[in-house]
């Protein structure tokens, strides 16, 4: 069967050659015909030499992205044979260990299986399919995860809007098994029992696992604000720190439900308190009597190039109300998810809005996501979480 070709035009050939995985529509030549949605394509420069071959998407402003070398097919063999080496690297990082561990298993491009996500939830993996060449391939993917990790279920969990853009059905979310009501699994010796009927992201935000470590070393005695906070997961860290008390602030009243349960299993429910509520709210009541740390966590303010602007503003906002709600010497901890924003702009954000609370923002800390979230060099979108670290200096 031959392959179509797709020509880069000129000026766009040197990050594909570097191992960028991303081709946008506007990088392109026009073609004298489309490739059907998720059909391989080998993308070649204005000579004709090959660059890589990767799944088409006509309805993505991502038009293709790239899963290997010119002669390298995404078939069955190779999709198992790339579930095999991430779950490797996670053994090797230290994540696998335990009962029921609890980490990202496949970290799409990083892994060099664009369009596919899979985090593992002790015994429950769930999935995300973000392009329509791989929900393609759903079949062979369910075999492969079944072959490496013997799961009881998976999950389905592809947001319907990323499905929506890619022009394919989502179908059955339960790929495999029978669910159960909740999902329990550990990280950092901490366990969780999710309510499968939360299905925010892939069920967890195994990505902040670098946050969580630092604030269980960092919280000894403080008293801790955690805003944002889904399930509390980053407050119920501070709170195994040491923290001498912690408040955890989510607007969905069924999270908090699930985040005190977390504190119960974990035995910090008597120094850690949930509250259904707004996070602006709650910064505000804070700066009448300031926090030693106060955590932002806020979900993606700019999911796209051209909200860039409007995040980095909103994120300069959060940056003032946090600052406010902390103590002078404390530390203010702002994340963000946001692949549009670098950590340049985020320091940025920083300095102005806590400049805009009278402080100065001393960065003692710079963190991004997890090891199980791998980012190839010449991938900068990928290093998609940010979070800064500051000591605040009263001016």
């Amino acid at each position: 069967m031959t392959v179509p070709i797709l020509k880069l035009k000129a000026g766009h050939v040197l990050p594909v050659w570097a191992g960028h995985p991303w081709v946008y529509a506007q990088a392109l030549e026009r073609s004298k015909s489309t490739p059907a949605a998720g059909a391989e394509v080998v993308l070649v420069d204005a000579k004709g030499n090959q660059l890589g071959r990767g799944l088409y998407s006509p309805k993505s402003a991502i038009a293709v992205r790239l899963h290997g070398g010119p002669d390298v097919s995404l078939d069955a063999g190779l999709i198992a044979s790339r579930i095999a080496a991430a779950d490797v690297l996670r053994a090797e990082l230290g994540l696998v260990s335990g009962d029921n561990p609890g980490y990202r298993a496949v970290y799409a491009e990083g892994d060099a299986l664009p369009g596919l996500v899979v985090d593992r939830l002790g015994d429950c993996l769930s999935v995300q399919f973000g392009t329509a060449g791989m929900k393609q391939r759903q079949a062979q993917v369910i075999t492969a995860l079944l072959e490496q990790y013997s799961p009881k279920v998976i999950l389905d969990l592809t947001p319907p809007i990323a499905a929506k853009l890619e022009g394919f059905e989502i179908g059955e979310r339960v790929l495999h098994g029978e669910l159960s009501d909740v999902q329990r699994f550990e990280e950092l010796g901490i366990r969780y029992e999710i309510p499968s009927s939360l299905q925010q992201k892939t069920g967890f935000y195994f990505d902040q696992r670098p946050l969580r470590e630092r604030l269980m070393q960092l919280s000894q005695g403080r008293r801790v604000l955690d805003t944002y906070c889904y399930t509390g997961s980053l407050g119920i860290a501070a709170a195994r720190g040491g923290a001498s008390r912690v408040l955890a602030i989510e607007k969905n009243a069924e999270v908090v439900k699930a985040g005190k349960h977390c504190a119960h299993l974990n035995e910090c429910d008597d120094r850690m308190e949930f509250r259904a509520g707004d996070a602006a709210d709650a910064l505000a009541e804070a700066a009448n009597n300031p926090y030693d740390i106060v955590i932002c966590d806020p979900p993606k303010l700019a999911p796209q190039r051209k909200h860039k602007r409007v995040g980095l503003g909103k994120l300069r906002g959060i940056a003032k109300s946090g600052a406010k709600a902390t103590r002078d010497g404390g530390l203010l901890v702002l994340s963000c998810c946001s692949g549009t924003i670098d950590i340049d702009d985020l320091t940025r954000a920083m300095a102005l809005g806590t400049r805009d609370a009278g402080y100065t923002a001393i960065v003692r800390e710079r963190l991004f996501q997890g090891a199980d979230h791998p980012v190839s060099a010449a991938f900068r979108e990928g290093l998609y979480l940010k979070t800064l670290i500051v000591q605040l200096r009263r001016i």
